[in-house]
């Protein structure tokens, strides 16, 4: 009798869908605590947003695991003690995933500059996690080579040297410059997903593509990097109805991440999502990085000169303010721009203004409302982006 053969099949969209909620439901990291449970010795990084230099920890052999607050599936009630009722969730419910043991197995964590409340965190963390290793790292203001260049290319040496004290092992130029090829390949990934979805985003919901990149946050890169192209192949051939839906921006969630609720709740009022600030980690770079040379100049280089704008970095040329999402509207053929912003966010709040004037002076219309990670009732949102929607229709047709 013939032998049977097994064929592997690629997976489909709702299965690669299916696994990356799995891990976005997942509190208690399960996919971090194996991989580090898999090898003796394996160490995990954590780190908040906006962006850090995860080629560094990758280079140490080390996961870097994001750690994006407890969402709307968990009831804050210690992490309520540590923060005034007036500051945004996201540092008040990881608190609690702290002081519930679900971040009990990492082994440092990041705290990046992102505004006052962070580097507060990053305090209470040292007190917290007297034995893990904590850093608040900063960035440059100034992005002249001389100037900046010199600070951040010193900054990244204090953090190599922190990490190597947690890995046990020195970070070499070449294990840095392979980490940097690994994620030079992410970035890739991630912009074709992103490219993909604003020229066909009744193929890519943008539910699916944020799971996507949620994903990415507890996954090693690599294992990442194949999920993404799986998702590519199986969402260009499979065949979704072509709705009239507006084709939006998303702009202002770039800290505390939406809840998944909101994303589908735009969805469903009629608008496209074709480009959004979540999750700016995985597209923080705008451009390769080159793999050869001195690595730590190169990550250096590509902050200061590649690096995407956004209200958790600071722009000295106050002429250009808007011009990146005015940039923005019009390569991804958007026909206006939803500002959502997280409750008391000041980074995103103040940002507002001067984006929606800029918008204002183009013609570009715009709305704007806030949200909180474990925010619950949708319908009010979903009217608002629902009118919005309409009236783009209603006016561009007149």
């Amino acid at each position: 009798m013939p032998q049977e053969t097994s064929q592997s099949t690629a997976p489909t969209t709702s299965e690669i869908v299916a696994r990356c909620l799995e891990l976005y439901e997942d509190l208690n990291f399960t996919a971090a605590r194996e991989w580090k449970a898999a090898v003796p010795g394996r160490k995990v990084i954590g780190y908040m947003p906006v962006y850090v230099p995860r080629e560094l920890i990758h280079a140490g052999g080390m996961l870097s695991l994001g750690i994006l607050g407890g969402g709307d599936q968990l009831e804050v009630i210690h992490g309520d003690a540590y923060y005034q009722s007036y500051i945004c969730r996201i540092p008040r419910s990881t608190i609690e995933l702290a002081v519930t043991k679900r971040l009990d197995f990492v082994d440092g964590m990041l705290f990046p500059s992102i505004c006052d409340v962070i580097r507060n965190l990053s305090g209470m963390w040292k007190l917290m996690m007297p034995d893990a290793y904590v850093r608040y790292f900063d960035v440059p203001q100034n992005f002249e080579d001389g100037v900046g260049g010199t600070y951040y290319n010193a900054e990244l040496m204090e953090l190599k040297e922190g990490l190597e004290g947690v890995c046990g092992r020195e970070i070499t130029e070449d294990g840095l410059r392979q980490s940097i090829a690994v994620y030079n390949e992410n970035r890739c990934l991630v912009n074709q997903v992103y490219g993909f979805r604003a020229a066909q985003p009744w193929k890519a919901p943008s539910y699916e593509v944020y799971l996507l990149m949620r994903a990415g946050m507890v996954l090693p890169v690599e294992e990442h990097n194949q999920i993404l192209r799986d998702y590519l192949a199986a969402a260009e051939a499979e065949e979704r109805p072509l709705r009239d839906n507006c084709r939006i921006i998303v702009q202002g969630s770039f800290c505390e991440q939406p809840p998944l609720s909101l994303v589908k709740s735009l969805e469903m009022s009629g608008c496209y999502i074709v480009d959004d600030d979540f999750m700016l980690v995985t597209r923080w770079l705008l451009r390769d990085v080159p793999t050869d040379g001195d690595p730590i100049a190169n990550l250096v280089s590509a902050f200061l000169h590649q690096s995407t704008e956004t209200a958790a970095k600071y722009e000295p040329d106050g002429s250009r303010k808007g011009k990146f999402l005015i940039d923005s509207v019009r390569q991804r053929g958007a026909e206006g721009v939803i500002f959502a912003a997280p409750s008391f966010c000041d980074p995103a709040l103040l940002d507002r203004p001067m984006l929606v004037k800029a918008l204002n002076a183009v013609g570009i219309p715009n709305i704007s409302f806030k949200y909180a990670e474990n925010s619950g009732q949708m319908q009010p949102i979903r009217e608002q982006a629902g009118t919005f929607a309409d009236s783009i229709k209603l006016w561009s047709a007149a």
